[in-house]
């Protein structure tokens, strides 16, 4: 296996403007909800005889009990982990541009911002989706696939309304930039995603570097954001665990609209795991409504001076809780996940802004995948004439893996890096730069940074000159 193998992790509702007083967390514990406008994710077929995608992978999972990761990361703590190679058992059969593609699991709620007349309600619409767009990596532990320098991945979903293209622009450092546009010219959702990652002993720290834009067509608006810092705990000893947490600021350059949203670290007693709190302000800083939930399960909007009463009221008798955890906690040698709250506690009349869908019930034994990321990898018939051939469904590492065939996919990994470490020495021999297809490096006009920006081209099908990476 190739030293320059980058191990790095990604950087994985309802719709409803109706308002619950009262209501405790019980009741929104089993709670259902009309939410035929999503449910289905692009993943199961309704009557009116929208596609079906698969729902399942044609093999379970490898145990990885059995593999060393000490063995590997000993040498490595406080260091960015961009040659490190780690056994294949400890990856998921999809590619980091397929990891991805996953933001776009809750498009409903873009579609919800392009139809609102209000800026700050769009705002909630487009918070929400933020939040949203990081949920599928919860439990998500395997590494997803490197992509191969100039390898591309597109999908198109007519009942979702959107399509969208990914390529890996650069290698070193690996930089994957996508493109998405709804199938109605109403929205551009875009970006690049640098994910810079560290080993710090017991946990590994992903630092998802990069902007991610939102443009609304209908309203002329860009909002950007990058998302919040990942960790995963526990690589050495005890059960694997994720965390997300950092400030997320969500900025519509058009109206001066700003979200602050704070996933909250887990912190010494846990009480904090999986949360996320923040606010809406205008641009003369008034505060319009707090955002507060879980990444993991849901997110709601309230009036700040009721969310305020409610944490007030929330801190009585946590003081000896605190103590009887301290306690507890002592001489603990891994870190072990807390437990975790089932619901949110919803504040009276609070308006709920996105909730989670269900995990297919063998969701464990497949990697943790949702149903939509279970799609993503699937080579329908008639997809092998239209694709263009650097597409990652023709991976044969990570279609190996998916198969259930642990050896194939590791001798196929290690080939594909020998070819393109082989083709990176044939270039500089000629002297000869790599050309990127179908994104080139240009400033956000939003920002004013750099930026990866799609030429509009790829849907064109001309696949002409395309490298050979597979």
């Amino acid at each position: 296996m190739s030293n320059e193998d980058e191990f790095y992790d990604a950087v994985t509702g309802l719709d409803s403007d109706e308002s619950y007083e009262g209501l405790s967390e019980a009741s929104f514990k089993d709670a259902q909800f009309d939410c035929s406008s999503h449910r289905n994710n692009g993943s199961v077929p309704n009557k009116n005889g929208i596609k079906k995608h698969r729902t399942s992978l044609p093999a379970p999972m490898f145990s990885r009990n059995t593999v060393s990761v000490w063995s590997i990361l000993k040498k490595c703590i406080g260091l960015e982990l961009s040659k490190i190679t780690m056994p294949i058992a400890f990856n998921e059969p999809l590619s980091f541009l397929q990891r991805m593609t996953e933001y776009m699991e809750h498009t409903y709620l873009i579609n919800k911002a392009c139809s609102l007349s209000d800026s700050i309600e769009r705002m909630q619409a487009v918070a929400a989706f933020a939040v949203s767009a990081v949920a599928s990596q919860w439990d998500r532990t395997g590494k997803p696939f490197n992509p191969l320098l100039g390898e591309t991945y597109e999908l198109v979903r007519e009942e979702q309304g959107f399509r969208l293209i990914s390529e890996q622009v650069s290698h070193h450092p690996p930089v994957s930039a996508f493109h998405a546009e709804g199938l109605a010219g109403d929205f551009a959702f875009h970006g690049s995603i640098y994910p810079k990652l560290k080993f710090w002993g017991k946990s590994v720290e992903a630092e998802p570097k990069g902007t991610i834009t939102l443009e609304i067509i209908k309203h002329k608006e860009a909002y950007t954001w990058s998302n919040p810092y990942c960790c995963v705990h526990n690589i050495i000893l005890g059960k694997l665990w994720i965390e997300q947490y950092g400030n997320v600021e969500i900025v519509n350059h058009r109206t001066g609209d700003k979200c602050v949203l704070n996933f909250k670290p887990c912190g010494m007693f846990g009480k904090e795991l999986h949360k996320v709190e923040g606010y809406i302000q205008d641009k003369n800083k008034k505060k319009h409504c707090v955002i507060y939930g879980k990444w993991t399960e849901c997110m709601w909007s309230v009036d700040p001076q009721a969310y305020e009463a409610h944490k007030k009221s929330e801190k009585k008798g946590d003081k000896k809780q605190k103590n009887e955890e301290l306690r507890r906690s002592e001489n603990d040698e891994a870190d072990n996940m807390p437990e975790v709250q089932e619901t949110v506690s919803v504040v009276p009349g609070s308006t709920l802004l996105w909730r989670i869908d269900s995990r297919p019930a063998h969701s464990s034994r497949m990697y943790n995948f949702t149903t939509f990321a279970m799609s993503l990898n699937e080579l329908e018939p008639g997809m092998e004439a239209m694709l263009a051939p650097t597409d990652c469904r023709f991976r044969p590492d990570i279609r190996a893996m998916e198969n259930g065939n642990i050896d194939e996919a590791s001798k196929e990994k290690e080939r594909l890096e020998e070819k393109q470490r082989a083709a990176r020495k044939e270039r500089a021999k000629n002297d000869e730069d790599w050309s990127t297809r179908w994104f080139h490096l240009s400033t956000n006009p939003h920002t004013g940074n750099q930026d990866w920006i799609y030429n509009g081209d790829y849907f064109n099908r001309n696949y002409k000159d395309l490298p050979d990476i597979y």
